[in-house]
């Protein structure tokens, strides 16, 4: 049996978020880098920067995207354990207290899920919370059957910019 891990870093939000884009758990490599994915080759800050123009070259950069874009950024899951950096790997998962959040959060009216299984942690645990929630394509390396393309059009209609 592995380890829990828990959550490496604190959610990013902003007093004016009014999307909160959720993610499962953070990589290895985002362990690793302290910051929200962080993989080499997870496409999620490479999505941002084509859907808004605002480049996303270091942790500043992608700060300030998010805060322009009124965008906040969270994962689902609190603790868990893991065999390796697959969403299909994660194991006892314990998931954040999202009412709560956005309770004291109260300019977001959004959630976006990056991904099947924080979607699927939502609706198992939250099926209560009346707010919008909208799916993105999955930014990971690992979800190949849609093309970069594709993914960046669907980040845009889903965010509100198309």
């Amino acid at each position: 049996m592995n380890e829990v891990l828990e959550h490496p870093f604190k959610p990013i939000v902003f007093s004016d978020t009014q999307t909160l884009i959720l993610g499962s758990f953070p990589s290895i490599q985002s362990f690793e880098k302290n910051f929200y994915y962080a993989h080499p080759r997870n496409q999620f800050w490479k999505i941002l920067e084509d859907m808004t123009g605002y480049p996303v070259n270091n942790r500043d950069q992608k700060i300030w995207l998010l805060k322009e874009c009124k965008f906040g950024l969270w994962d689902m899951i609190k603790g868990c354990s893991r065999e390796n950096s697959l969403d299909s790997s994660l194991e006892n998962e314990e998931v954040n207290d999202l009412a709560t959040f956005l309770e004291e959060h109260s300019s977001i009216s959004k959630l976006a899920f990056t991904g099947k299984k924080s979607e699927a942690l939502f609706k198992t645990h939250f099926p209560h919370l009346d707010i919008e929630t909208v799916y993105l394509p999955s930014p990971s390396a690992a979800y190949a059957k849609m093309s970069f393309e594709k993914k960046v059009y669907e980040y845009k209609k889903q965010l509100g910019y198309v």
